[in-house]
């Protein structure tokens, strides 16, 4: 999965051969190069979504349980949808590395962000959120909690 401005952070920041070879890694809230955990935490779509809503996406677990809770109107929305899972993956991620000692986001090739744990397993939270999206299950929630569990 290629995510546009991925590609353009990688530009300032080194070559793609230099991702290719082992991938690049950013811990905390937003203390990675260049601020990559806070560009990957704004999920613009999703944030408009829950605010339209009344829900307050504030890097908790309960904001996942919130929005497992919201009517999925942008199912009807094909041009969106994509977009939206996008925002629901990167937004999980974020979640967890903000809540999870250890956890961390990487980038893999060719520009896919996953989330890393302490225990080296390897979370590929945008397809996670693509597949909340489209169908709702699983939800994010019971993601979070997995993944808080081992």
């Amino acid at each position: 999965m290629d995510i546009p401005f991925l590609g353009r952070w990688r530009k300032r920041r080194g070559s793609a051969a230099d991702f290719a070879a082992g991938g690049a890694a950013v811990s905390g809230a937003g203390d990675g190069p260049g601020g990559l955990a806070a560009l990957l935490a704004e999920c613009e779509l999703l944030r408009s979504q829950a605010e339209f809503a009344g829900v307050r996406l504030d890097n908790s677990a309960a904001s996942l349980e919130a929005l497992d809770q919201l009517p999925p109107r942008w199912r009807d929305d094909e041009e969106s949808l994509p977009r939206l899972g996008n925002d629901a993956g990167l937004y999980l991620g974020t979640v967890v590395v903000h809540t999870i000692p250890g956890a961390g986001w990487e980038i893999r090739p060719p520009g896919r962000p996953v989330v890393r744990l302490a225990s080296g397993r390897e979370i590929d939270v945008v397809s996670a959120g693509r597949a909340w999206a489209a169908g709702g299950v699983p939800e994010l929630s019971q993601l979070y909690a997995e993944i808080a569990e081992g």
